[in-house]
């Protein structure tokens, strides 16, 4: 990385090393690094409220394939669904066919949205199992959500990706990997607003350990995708369908959440005598 006129030049490789046809990317680092910072700071909110280790265990578990399934899925069908509906395997298998060969692919898509939900079926999910209360870990949960998402995002900068609009601002990035456009570096406006959201929450949590229930979760969607509907307007359109709309598919997905944050956090609390 280099600057030239006022403007930063951005050619990393994105693959750290190879070994044969393995390849180590900065993206599974960072995709690596959100899980297990994750699991530190959850294990000490876990441990300050008199939670088992073996609960985070489980609950890890369930995040880690919510997340992926979640944000696969969200990707294929969210961004390109005219494509993996004629090819439904490719959603699930890093590989596809092509002339007869194996053409190993990875998982070339994962969309932020489709991993909320996935996260959100894991929790369901994971509560009913084992009768742990299901807003009690949202709450928890979205304390440290904000940091991984900007792991993520760090990700996307080092892959070149989820770029910005053309800019002429001095800290303007010209992603040479795609083309030699000075772009705003929305990615890193992504990161650097879920680490003030981070930030934010987990203030919130050490002064009250026991907010009204849902009110850290709502806080949190209002926040996460409040800051990621605004930042839309900074980011490409992901998909060519995307063009011409008033708001992209990224803001549209946002409203939803966004709504359920509203909700959680000025709805009543039960009345406990009734």
């Amino acid at each position: 990385m280099h600057a030239i006129l006022n403007v930063i030049h951005w050619n990393i490789d994105p693959v750290i090393f190879e070994v044969g046809s393995f390849g180590l990317r900065y993206y599974a680092l960072c995709f690596l690094a959100a899980f297990v910072v994750s699991y530190v700071l959850m294990l000490k909110i876990f441990t300050r409220e008199g939670k088992s280790q073996e609960l985070l265990d489980q609950l890890s578990i369930y995040i880690f394939l919510g997340t992926l399934i979640g944000a696969r899925l969200g990707h294929c069908l969210f961004y390109e669904f005219d494509y993996y509906i004629q090819h439904p395997l490719e959603m699930i298998l890093p590989f596809r066919m092509n002339n007869g060969s194996f053409e190993l692919t990875g998982f070339q898509g994962l969309a932020s949205h489709g991993g909320a939900i996935g996260i959100l079926t894991a929790l369901f999910l994971f509560s009913r199992k084992t009768k742990t209360n299901f807003i009690w870990i949202a709450d928890r949960l979205v304390l440290v959500v904000p940091l991984a998402g900007a792991f993520v995002r760090i990700g996307n900068f080092f892959n070149s990706e989820i770029v910005g609009l053309p800019s002429t601002l001095p800290w303007a990035v010209v992603f040479e990997k795609n083309d030699l456009v000075p772009r705003h570096p929305a990615q890193l406006y992504e990161a650097i607003a879920y680490i003030i959201i981070f930030l934010i929450l987990w203030s919130m949590y050490q002064k009250n350990a026991k907010p009204k229930p849902g009110y850290l979760f709502g806080i949190f969607l209002v926040l996460l995708f409040g800051a990621r509907f605004f930042l839309e307007f900074f980011k490409e359109n992901q998909e060519a369908f995307e063009e011409g709309m008033k708001f992209n598919m990224g803001q549209l997905l946002s409203i939803p959440f966004m709504i359920g944050g509203l909700y959680l956090i000025f709805r009543k609390p039960k009345d406990s005598s009734k």
